[in-house]
C-alpha cells in the first residue's frame, strides 16, 4: 500500500507541471500578437503565375504597338466599287502608307485614299483616287483628254478616253488637291469633276501595295 501510494505522489506532481507548462507556452504566445506564419504558396502556383503575367504583359505590348501603327504608320484597306478599274478591282485590299505625308506632300500620279468630301446618299467614308493635280497646276478636260497647264497628259493606267463631258480650265488651289478615277468611262467615277478640289488635311494616307488577292500582289 505504501508503494502504491509513493507512486501516486511522485507521478501526479510531474502531470500537472506538465499541463502548466502547456498552459504557460499558450499564453505567452497570445501575450505577444503575433499571428502563425501563412503557409507558403507552392512553387508550382507561384511559377504559373508568371507565367501568365508574362504572356499577359506581352500581349499588352503588341496591341498597343499594332494600335500605334494603325493610327500613325499604317493600316489596311477595302477597295469597293469600280472607279479606279483598271488600276483597281473591288475586294482587293490595300496597303496605306499614313507615315509618307507627315514629312511630305503628296505628288502626282500618288493613288491616296481620302475622306469623302461629297454629300448625299452616295457619300461614303472614304475613297480611293489618284491624284491628278497638284497646288498652282491648270487642270483641263477638252476631247476627251487631260490637260495639265496646257500639255497633254499621257495616262498608261486608264484603258479609255474621257467619256464624260469637257471640263475646266480650272486651276487647283493652294494646299489642296485635284483627284480623279482611272475608270475614265461616263459616270464611273465620282471625283473632284464633281465635289471639287481636296485639301490635305483629307487625305488620310497612300496605297503603296495590293496585298490582296496574292496573285495580284503589286506595287501601286
Amino acid at each position: 500500500m505504501d508503494n502504491f501510494s509513493d507512486s501516486m505522489q511522485e507521478t501526479e506532481p510531474g502531470s500537472i507541471g506538465s499541463r502548466k507548462r502547456s498552459h504557460s507556452t499558450s499564453r505567452n504566445k497570445a501575450q505577444s500578437g503575433k499571428p502563425d506564419k501563412p503557409e507558403k504558396p507552392s512553387r508550382e502556383h507561384t511559377s504559373w503565375g508568371k507565367e501568365l503575367w508574362d504572356w499577359a504583359r506581352t500581349l499588352i505590348v503588341a496591341v498597343a504597338v499594332v494600335l500605334l501603327f494603325h493610327f500613325f504608320v499604317f493600316n489596311l484597306s477595302t477597295v469597293e466599287g469600280h472607279s479606279m478599274e483598271p488600276t483597281l478591282y473591288e475586294k482587293e485590299w490595300l496597303f496605306v502608307n499614313k507615315y509618307s505625308y507627315r514629312f511630305g506632300s503628296p505628288h502626282l500620279g500618288d493613288v491616296i485614299i481620302l475622306k469623302d468630301p461629297s454629300a448625299g446618299t452616295d457619300k461614303k467614308e472614304f475613297l480611293v483616287k489618284r491624284i491628278v493635280g497638284v497646288p498652282g497646276d491648270k487642270i483641263e478636260i477638252r476631247s476627251g483628254q487631260l490637260y495639265r497647264n496646257g500639255e497633254l497628259v499621257v495616262e498608261r493606267f486608264t484603258d479609255t478616253a474621257i467619256e464624260d463631258i469637257d471640263y475646266g480650265p480650272f486651276v487647283v488651289e493652294n494646299d489642296r488637291y485635284f483627284v480623279m478615277g482611272d475608270n475614265r468611262h461616263a459616270r464611273a467615277s465620282r471625283d473632284s469633276r464633281s465635289f471639287g478640289t481636296v485639301p490635305a488635311s483629307m487625305i488620310r494616307g497612300r496605297a503603296d501595295y495590293i496585298l490582296w488577292p496574292i496573285t495580284k500582289l503589286n506595287t501601286l
